[in-house]
């Protein structure tokens, strides 16, 4: 393989790499949506909080900043209509609307945002990658705490204590980790 062949050029993000078609496309989407119901299964109670810490939200960020905006909102639509459905495999093995849909809700947009950012190549430095991180986390608790806040009937401030601040520091090691992730998979390709 050329080098011209491996070699990113603006605008793409890593899953443009592989050689383009529908198959290609369709098993992105079904891996991407696969791969955050296998990381939603990562599961820790949060004593005090309905809402448990995974490693789902982690996973819908990388999906959308991998495959970018439209075939991470497709992998995302596809997860949260299975769980939907029955398909157990959100948040500790469950399905359907919980407590915690919200996050599921807000995963949605933030795939959309952090793939349209990573098109951008807000994924091929750890300063810009920390910043689309924390952008798609900040968008996920956007829509999941107020969501939270109305199902469960808690007051905003019993919602940011239950859903918000308990999960700021496990947030901030996964933006650590995909700030790592993402800029050294870019240069590993850019050597090839």
């Amino acid at each position: 393989m050329s080098t011209a062949a491996v070699t990113a050029r603006p605008r793409e993000v890593l899953a443009d790499l592989l050689p383009a078609s529908r198959v290609r496309d369709v098993a992105l989407v079904l891996g991407g949506a696969a791969l955050t119901g296998l990381a939603a299964q990562i599961s820790v109670p949060v004593p005090g909080s309905p809402v448990p810490v995974t490693g789902q939200t982690f996973a819908a960020l990388l999906v959308g900043t991998t495959l970018g905006a439209s075939r991470g909102l497709a992998s995302l639509v596809l997860y949260a209509l299975a769980g939907l459905a029955g398909v157990p495999w959100f948040a500790g093995g469950s399905s359907g609307v919980s407590v915690s849909f919200g996050y599921i809700l807000g995963m949605l947009l933030a795939s959309t945002v952090v793939g349209a950012l990573a098109r951008r190549g807000a994924d091929r430095s750890v300063l810009r990658m920390a910043g689309t991180m924390l952008l798609g986390e900040a968008i996920i608790y956007a829509v999941g705490v107020p969501y939270l806040a109305y199902a469960a009937d808690m007051s905003a401030s019993a919602a940011i204590a239950a859903g918000l601040t308990p999960f700021l520091i496990g947030d901030a090691l996964k933006a650590a980790l995909a700030m790592g992730v993402m800029p050294t998979a870019w240069k590993l390709v850019n050597k090839r």
